[in-house]
This record gives C-alpha cells, sequence and structure tokens, in this order.
C-alpha cells in the first residue's frame, strides 16, 4: 500500500512559569500528531537543568501520567517526528541534547530539512578532530543534531542566542526550530519561511508551534507567525526578536493541499476554507457527469465538499476509514498485507453499487493506493469511477522537509495523465492546475514554493551525492536500520541530576527495567 506524503515532525515549545508545561507540550504534541508519527519527546527546563524524555511511537505511547508529572520545569520543548533525515532510530528521535563545554544544556527539536548538512558533518568533524575528541553521544545521523551540536560548540563562549545569530545565516534550506536552555525559549525559521511556525499568547506565559491548531488545544490565543528570517528569545524579560537574514517567503503550497489540520490557519488563510476552495475549483477545471460525490477520507473530505458545491453533483459518504489506524510496530501477515487499504478504509456498498462516483483525493504519488481504491470501489458495484485530485501532479521529490519518494518512483513523472490514469484503472483522471492550487491558497506564487509540483526549487540544492535521507549514515559508515528502541530516558544536567537522569554527565541514559 503507498504511503502517504509524510512530514518530518511538528515541534511546540512552551514558557509558562507555574504551569505544568510538561502537560502543555504533551497536548500540544497531540494535536500535530499528524506531522510526525515515528517518535515522540520533550524537554522540561527548570532554571538549573534540562531533562529530555523521548521514545519511538505515538505521542500517547510515548508519555504516561507518572512520566509527565515527573518533567516539572518553566519551559518545554516538545517534538513530533516523521524521519526525511536519518533512521527510525531512538538517537534520531528529538528533542536532541547537548551540554556545553560550561556546562550548560540544550535542547532543540526541528521541523524542516536542510540542504547543506554534509557540509555541517564535515565542520562538526574537523572541530572535533581538532580537540582530539568525539562528543561521547551515542551516534545520530540527523540534521537536527549537527545543528544542536553547532550550537552548543559555540554557546559556551558567546551564550546561547548570540551563537544562534551566528551559526543561523550559515543553515540553507528549511527549519523552523524551537530549542531552550535552562532558562530561555528560542525559536527561529529559516529565511524563506518554507516551514510554519507560530507564536501564541498564554495567560502566563508563551507558546511556539508548528501551526495555529497546537495553539488552540493549550487554549493559547494567536499572536503571530514567527518570520522568515526571525529569532525569538522569550524569558522572565518577556520576548526578544532579532533578524538574523532578510526574508525572502516561500511558504510550503503543500501544506493547504495535505499537510496541515484543516482547522489550522497559515498565513491568515484558514487550511479548511482553502481546501474547500480546492473543490470548487477542481469542479470547474475537470467536471463530469456521475451521481455522488466522495472523498478518500480524511485529508480529501474539504475538498470532495467544494467539488459537489461546484459541481452540483450530491456529496456522500462511500469509504469508511478506521480511526485508530496509525503507527504500528506489529507487522501484518501476508493474508493481512493482500487486503492492503481494506485496513484504513472500507467501501460502504449500499451507497456506492450502481453510481457514477466522482472520488476526490489530496495526491497521487506513486499510485498504488488509488488502483487498490478503484479496484475496491468496482468490486463493490460503482458504474463509473471518476478520480480528482486536489493538487497538481507530484514530479519532483521535495528536499525541505516532505518525504516524497524519488523521482523514479513517482508515478506522474513517468507518466502522462491518461498514463496515469490507465495505471490506476479510473474511468477519468483530472488533477487541479497549479495556478488553481495558488489561487485558493490566497497567497501570491511568488511567496510559496511549488517545487515538488514544478521542479523550481528556491533554495539552490547540492549535488545528488550531497542530498537523501540517509547521507549522514553513508558519510559516516553507519549502518541504516529501522528499529524501535526499549524505552529511554535522558538527561542532561547542570550542576545536577534531574529527576530522569542518571549520574551528571550530558548525555547519561537509564533504560527502565
Amino acid at each position: 500500500m503507498e504511503r502517504a506524503p509524510r512530514e518530518e515532525c511538528g515541534v511546540f515549545g512552551v514558557w509558562a512559569p507555574g504551569e505544568d508545561v510538561a502537560k502543555l507540550t504533551y497536548y500540544g504534541l497531540y494535536a500535530l500528531q499528524h506531522r510526525g508519527q515515528e517518535a515522540a519527546g520533550i524537554a522540561v527546563c527548570d532554571g538549573r537543568r534540562v531533562v529530555v524524555f523521548k521514545d519511538l511511537g505515538l505521542v500517547s505511547q510515548v508519555f504516561d501520567e507518572q512520566t509527565l508529572s515527573s518533567l516539572r520545569g518553566h519551559l518545554a520543548v516538545g517534538h513530533t517526528r516523521y524521519s526525511t533525515t536519518g533512521s527510525t532510530t531512538w538517537e534520531n528521535s528529538q528533542p536532541t541534547f547537548r551540554t556545553t563545554a560550561t556546562g550548560s544544556g540544550i535542547a532543540l527539536g526541528h521541523n524542516g530539512n536542510l540542504v547543506n548538512t554534509a557540509e555541517l558533518r564535515d565542520e562538526v568533524a574537523a572541530r572535533a578532530d581538532e580537540v582530539g575528541a568525539r562528543s561521547g553521544h551515542a551516534p545520530a545521523t540527523t540534521d537536527s543534531d549537527l545543528i544542536c551540536e553547532l550550537l552548543a560548540a559555540d554557546a559556551a563562549d558567546t551564550g546561547l542566542e548570540q551563537a544562534a545569530m551566528r551559526l543561523l545565516p550559515r543553515l540553507l534550506g528549511a527549519f523552523s526550530l524551537v530549542f531552550a536552555d535552562e532558562q530561555t525559549l528560542y525559536a527561529a525559521r529559516d529565511p524563506h519561511g518554507v516551514r510554519p511556525l507560530v507564536l501564541g499568547r498564554l495567560e502566563r506565559g508563551w507558546v511556539v508551534a508548528s501551526e495555529t491548531a497546537a495553539l488552540d488545544i493549550v487554549g493559547a490565543s494567536i499572536v503571530r507567525e514567527v518570520e522568515p528570517g526571525e529569532l525569538l528569545a522569550i524569558d522572565a524579560g518577556g520576548i526578544r526578536s532579532s533578524r538574523f537574514a532578510v526574508p525572502e517567503p516561500k511558504g510550503c503550497v503543500f501544506e493547504y493541499v495535505y499537510l496541515a489540520r484543516p482547522d489550522t490557519t497559515i498565513s491568515g488563510r484558514s487550511v479548511h476554507a482553502a481546501r474547500v476552495e480546492i473543490g470548487r475549483r477542481l469542479a470547474e477545471e475537470h467536471p463530469v457527469e456521475a451521481d455522488l460525490v466522495i472523498p478518500v477520507p480524511e485529508s480529501g473530505t474539504p475538498a470532495a465538499i467544494g467539488y459537489a458545491q461546484g459541481s452540483h453533483i450530491p456529496y456522500g459518504q462511500g469509504l469508511v476509514k478506521n480511526a485508530y489506524v496509525g503507527r504500528t510496530f506489529i507487522q501484518p501477515s501476508q493474508t493481512i498485507r493482500q487486503l492492503g487499504i481494506r485496513l484504513k478504509l472500507n467501501p460502504l456498498r449500499d451507497v456506492i453499487r450502481g453510481k457514477r462516483l466522482v472520488v476526490v483525493d489530496d495526491s497521487i504519488v506513486r499510485g498504488n493506493t488509488q488502483r487498490a481504491l478503484v479496484r475496491m470501489l468496482r468490486e463493490s458495484g460503482a458504474l463509473e469511477v471518476h478520480v480528482r485530485i486536489a493538487s497538481p501532479p507530484v514530479r519532483w521529490p521535495c528536499f525541505y522537509g516532505i518525504d516524497f519518494a524519488t523521482r523514479a518512483e513517482l508515478v506522474a513523472s513517468g507518466l502522462d495523465t491518461e498514463g496515469v490514469r490507465r495505471s490506476i484503472g479510473a474511468d477519468s483522471l483530472g488533477y487541479l492546475s497549479l495556478e488553481g492550487l495558488v489561487a485558493a491558497s490566497e497567497q501570491p506564487r511568488s511567496r510559496l514554493c511549488c517545487a515538488c509540483f514544478d521542479g523550481t526549487y528556491p533554495i539552490p540544492l547540492p549535488a545528488e551525492a550531497r542530498l537523501g535521507k540517509h547521507l549522514l549514515e553513508e558519510l559516516t559508515g553507519e549502518t541504516v536500520v529501522t528499529a524501535a528502541a526499549e524505552p529511554v530516558i535522558a538527561g542532561g544536567t547542570s550542576g545536577e541530576a534531574g529527576p530522569l537522569s542518571v549520574g551528571y554527565g550530558a548525555g547519561d541514559a537509564l533504560r527502565r527495567p
């Protein structure tokens, strides 16, 4: 079964003395679970120490009441991950942690993907060779870990805020960062603002998050977006804003198609409203005679509503989604695997039988899901199946934080629309035009990154040999693995051991019995 496009992660940070920041972060990450289901973590700072708890799995699998109640402090950084750099290992889960030469801790969460990762890795290796020692940490193979390492290297001399102002202009690619030391919460967004990041206000503090939906769930009011090229610092003195680069906005247009929750607002535009408008425009661009419009839930639902409104064809629910199918570590048997899409979607035969259907989905990547879906609908008695896609053909991979297939695997990169239609077995196929998608976003095209659709990459890419999800593992000779680890508690200290740490070293870890 085809993987949907998946983003690297969601980030969340809160500075709120007197509040239960660990639980606020837990609920914030819960609201961002759709952005990554491989791992989750929270770092809490109390003015003296930084404590990190993270593991593989969903937010609700990683944290329980006992763990959260032991994470006490006045600020926290949270992260939920889907990998676009590095394998799915505990070491690569976030927040990532480092200790500076003066003993201060740094915890960091990152959403996005850098394109100068190889150069940063060379710099980290050169620095380690100069001092004649490695950090002693378990090997992580992510661009996020390199950012944290370089921040820690400079923070001992200049302080974390100045270290960030020196490092951030040198990071190329997409990054929305939330990081902290014992006292201060920081948030930064790359000069292009590819990945979203918003600031919210609590009664007794501040929140930063990947999406406004995460602000809503913790009762924070929306203040504004973190600007491209901006670094925010939040502490007892209030909020400080610094510019480390001239803004050149290029927000990801795919957020409007699939990545963001429909109840999120991006650049003042409701994602749900944008998706309904996408459906209306899709009906105008690709009309068809049919009896019923049905969505592929949940991501196709708003666009299907819009298509029904624009075409005046009745809207209905023809597919039921199993709401409890998420990431699982239980591998399906061959018999179950052959059922494929039925694990997630099952047809309502009484609704489908004898109908000419318009089936609205958000995108086509490899085409496997749509092929299985069309077959299932025909087996359930559909007379015709007309597929309508709420985005243009995905012909190019993303290097800025979405884990698409390689270009060779993208079905639209090798086939025209008629070829894709034959491949998935539909009676007709229509994609929304890029012009229609941009118009529905209500953003100027000059402020959007549309690289996965048009191949125009706003941030220059290095040679192909210096790109790839497993680049750092290949450069270091690490074995590429995808495996779950035992639950681990990691704690960094700035003087004494935290409640979940063991010993006094920055990277000490305690494995539960």
